[in-house]
């Protein structure tokens, strides 16, 4: 099944937000993927003790992770037919988080064919922003309609 026989944009966003529920290493995380529309994408999960380090905050591969995964939907928005792969990933750390509801934001910056820019944001329970990141991802050959969750409804 392609992104078109999804029934548009919007078959395409749902599927999207499929596919990342059913990828294992989610099942590692508390969280919830939403596209709102083209280029945007957002993440809410809880920071727990089970991802902190040893100074009692969250670990910056929840950070990264997070800030990957909302840039890295937002441009798929984009793409219908194929899987991106993320080629580069700069972040920033703002502030530690010790716990609650943590929004990963993402949005679409440029590029239309093969090479996209995203960036996505953290905010932490009170609106602070907590981290940032830039990421450029690129078009695979794996087809979007051959990975569990895209194409199930």
């Amino acid at each position: 099944m392609t992104g078109a026989q999804l029934s548009g944009a919007g078959g395409h966003h749902r599927a999207l937000e499929r596919l990342y529920a059913a990828a294992p290493v989610n099942a590692l995380f508390a969280s919830r993927l939403t596209i709102g529309g083209e280029g945007v994408s957002r993440i809410a999960f809880d920071v727990t003790e089970a991802v902190f380090h040893a100074a009692g905050a969250a670990h910056g591969t929840l950070y990264f992770k997070m800030l990957d995964d909302a840039a890295f939907y937002a441009a798929n928005t984009l793409v219908t037919d194929r899987f991106l792969l993320t080629t580069s990933f700069n972040l920033h750390f703002s502030k530690p988080v010790r716990g609650g509801t943590v929004v990963a934001e993402g949005r679409w910056v440029s590029g239309r064919r093969r090479v996209f820019v995203a960036e996505s944001r953290l905010v932490d329970a009170e609106g602070e922003e907590i981290g940032r990141g830039t990421g450029t991802f690129m078009k695979s050959r794996i087809p979007l309609s051959s990975l569990a969750g895209y194409g199930e409804s």
